[in-house]
C-alpha cells in the first residue's frame, strides 16, 4: 500500500509551526507496512487543496490529511475533499453532542454554533471520535482509495491515529515494517558508510541506510514481513553485524540519547553525578535534568564561567589557572574533583573550552575543549577538537556530548582518557 501525506494550514507555508505531524505519521505508517511516497502541504485554499488530493489521488492508495477540521471560515478540508470525491456532508447529532459536552466538561462554557460545522462528516465513512479535542476525524474509500482525515494539533492528530486510525488502516495490509535505530557517537556518516557498505548493497530485504545527526550518527536497518516475528528474526544477525563491525562507538539500539544511556548506567549501579561547567554554561545539567526522574542520579553542578567562579566557588587553585589557563587539563582535572566534593557525589564530570567566536587569550583555537571525570579511583580527562568555524551552539552541544559519552564509557569499563 501506498499512502500520501497532505497537511493543510497556511501557518505551515509560513514556517510559523513545524510540520511534525508528517514525521510521525510516516513513521507510524512504516511500522504498519505502509509506504510513504510524497508529503504535501498546502495552504487554507480550497483550489490548491483540490489539485493535491486529485495528483495523490493518481499515485496512492491511501491519503491522509492534517489540518483543516475547525470551525472556522478557512477550515476547509472536509468540504473541498467532500467535492473532488463526489460525496456528500450529513450531520452526526452523536459527535456534535460529544462536542457539546467537551465544551460544558473541559472548559466550562456552551458550544459556539459555527462548532457544528465539525459534526459534519462524509455520508457513509466511519467516524474517528475525538475525545482529547472537537474536531472529529473519518475515513472512506472512493474509487479504489481510502481517504482519512485527521486534526492539525499534534496531540489530537497523534492520539487520534493511535487509537482511531491506525485500527482502519491494519485491514488493509499483508505485512509489517519493523526498523531498528543503531545509535553511533564518535564515527562520521562516511565512514559509517564505508564500513558498513558490503550489508549495505547486498540485500534490499532488510536494508542499511545511515544518517547524520547533530554531532552523531545513526544506522536504521529496516525489514519486511508477514509479521513482527519473522522481522525480527531477520534484522537480529544484521543488528549483530553492525555492532560487532563499529565496535564501541555504539553507544545502542533504540536509545533516546547518550544522556539517558549515562542516567540509565548511573541508575543502575546506584551512582549520582555533579557536573562543572565552564564554557558549555549549564548544557550538561539541562541535557541530564530533562530526562524523567533525574534526581535519582544527578546532584547538581556549577557553571563556573569566569577564572573568578573557578576559583572562588569550586576551589580551583588560582596558581593553576595562571600557569595553564582556564582551558587546559590541569583546570579541568580540578574543576571535576572540586565539584564531586562540593556535590558529594560518586562521579563529577567538568568542561572548560573555547566556544568562539575568537581564540581565547592563551591561542587555544575555537572548538578546543578538555573534558574530565573525577571518582574516587582518581581523574581522567580528555582533550577534544570540537570543530573549528562550527559556531557557538555546535561546539558546545558536541562537547556536552563528548561528556556523556566519556561517561558512558566509564560506566561501561572501555577505553578512556588518561
Amino acid at each position: 500500500m501506498v499512502a500520501e501525506l497532505i497537511a493543510v494550514g497556511t501557518e505551515l507555508l509560513l514556517g510559523n509551526i513545524a510540520n511534525t505531524d508528517a514525521q510521525f505519521l510516516s513513521e507510524k505508517l512504516s511500522g504498519l507496512g505502509i509506504t510513504v511516497h510524497h508529503h504535501t502541504v498546502v495552504g487554507d485554499n480550497p483550489q490548491r487543496l483540490a489539485q493535491a488530493l486529485e495528483t495523490a489521488r493518481g499515485r496512492a492508495d491511501i491519503i491522509i490529511t492534517t489540518g483543516g477540521l475547525g470551525p472556522t471560515y478557512d477550515d476547509l478540508t472536509k468540504q473541498t475533499i467532500c467535492r473532488t470525491f463526489g460525496r456528500e456532508l450529513e450531520l452526526h447529532e452523536d459527535i456534535l453532542e460529544e462536542i457539546r459536552t467537551w465544551f460544558r466538561n473541559k472548559l466550562g462554557r456552551e458550544m459556539p454554533e459555527n462548532n457544528v460545522q465539525q459534526a459534519l462528516l462524509p455520508v457513509g465513512c466511519v467516524v474517528f471520535d475525538n475525545p482529547v479535542g472537537t474536531a472529529p476525524g473519518c475515513a472512506f474509500q472512493e474509487d479504489g482509495v481510502h481517504v482519512l482525515m485527521l486534526p492539525g494539533p499534534p496531540f489530537e492528530c497523534r492520539y487520534m491515529f493511535e487509537h482511531r486510525a491506525a485500527r482502519y488502516l491494519e485491514q488493509l495490509t499483508d505485512g509489517v515494517i519493523v526498523s531498528h535505530e543503531i545509535k553511533i557517537f564518535g564515527m562520521g556518516e562516511s565512514s559509517v558508510e564505508e564500513a558498513l557498505r558490503e550489508p549495505m548493497t547486498r540485500s534490499a530485504n532488510p536494508t542499511l541506510a545511515p544518517y547524520a545527526k547533530l554531532n552523531e550518527c545513526m544506522v536504521r536497518a529496516t525489514a519486511k514481513a508477514e509479521d513482527r516475528e519473522a522481522a525480527e528474526a531477520m534484522l537480529a544477525p544484521l543488528v549483530r553485524q553492525v555492532r560487532e563491525t563499529l565496535g564501541d562507538v555504539v553507544y545502542g539500539v533504540d536509545v533516546d540519547s547518550l544522556e539517558a544511556v549515562s542516567s540509565g548506567l548511573l541508575r543502575e549501579k546506584g551512582l549520582t553525578l555533579s557536573a562543572a561547567e565552564s564554557c558549555t554554561g549549564g548544557l550538561v545539567a539541562k541535557r541530564i535534568t530533562d530526562l524523567p526522574g533525574a534526581s535519582a542520579v544527578f546532584r547538581g553542578g556549577v557553571v563556573s564561567y569566569t577564572n573568578d567562579v573557578k576559583a572562588q566557588v569550586l576551589g580551583v587553585p588560582e596558581e593553576l589557572l595562571e600557569a595553564f589557563g582556564a582551558v587546559s587539563e590541569p583546570v579541568a582535572r580540578a574543576m571535576a574533583e572540586r565539584c564531586r566534593t562540593i556535590c558529594g557525589s560518586d562521579l563529577a564530570v567538568s568542561v572548560t573550552g573555547v566556544a568562539g567566536p575568537d581564540t581565547d587569550d592563551r591561542g587555544n583555537e575555537v572548538g578546543t575543549v578538555y573534558i574530565a571525570l573525577a571518582s574516587a579511583e582518581g581523574t581522567v580527562c580528555q582533550k577534544l577538537s570540537c570543530g573549528k568555524g562550527r559556531g557557538r551552539d555546535r561546539v558546545r552541544s558536541a562537547a556536552a556530548s563528548h561528556v556523556f559519552d566519556l561517561l558512558r564509557r566509564y560506566l561501561t569499563g572501555l577505553p578512556v582518557g588518561v
